[in-house]
């Protein structure tokens, strides 16, 4: 229902869709086949995260420019995605009025951020505010949210084509990182993190 709301506002406004996902996976498959102009997220999808997503975009479609769609207006949150390449950041609350104009800025190079969103950069950028996921590399963020997800170590090790020891490396070493030693604890560090809802 969310895309198809946002397919038509999108074209009443003169914009081509050329391609939608269910999940983060499927989204870069997609940008990687059509290449197109700009790609908008969600940051809380299934599989692969709308900053994790736009990371990866960069690498294999980097003419693609990314929106995230998002409630968080928590300066990690907005921190996160701007490191990782994201050139639009819009509330959900705000997505039918914002999109649009976020859309023209980014086409002509800019960044759009929501209104809420700028007082909140702006603060965090005085209080120089360093961000606890930044020590994790981006496939350790991945598998961070397949496992917060409820994934197994051998379904996590399918969906990010490694094997399974691979990806029992990448959750043994970012427990070490976060000093976490369970899985409860990395789902709720995930849920902290935006990188899941509850």
């Amino acid at each position: 229902m969310v895309r198809e709301g946002l397919k038509g506002i999108l074209e009443r406004e003169g914009f081509q869709v050329v391609g939608e996902a269910s999940d983060g996976q499927e989204a870069l498959r997609l940008i990687a086949k059509l290449k197109p102009h700009i790609a908008i997220f969600d940051l809380a999808m299934p599989l692969l995260n709308g900053i994790e997503a736009s990371r990866e975009t960069l690498r294999v479609s980097p003419k693609t420019k990314t929106i995230l769609l998002t409630m968080y207006k928590e300066d990690q949150y907005v921190l996160t995605a701007l490191r990782a390449g994201v050139a639009g950041y819009i509330l959900k609350t705000k997505a039918a009025k914002d999109l649009v104009q976020a859309i023209q800025q980014v086409q002509r190079g800019a960044t759009y951020l929501s209104p809420e969103v700028s007082q909140t950069v702006v603060e965090a950028f005085r209080a120089e505010i360093k961000l606890p996921s930044e020590s994790l590399t981006s496939r350790e963020r991945q598998v961070l949210q397949l496992v917060a997800e409820g994934k197994t170590t051998k379904e996590v090790a399918s969906i990010l084509g490694i094997s399974t020891k691979t990806a029992e490396s990448h959750r043994t070493r970012l427990m070490r990182k976060l000093n976490i030693h369970e899985t409860a604890g990395l789902v709720r560090y995930a849920i902290r993190m935006g990188l899941i809802q509850p």
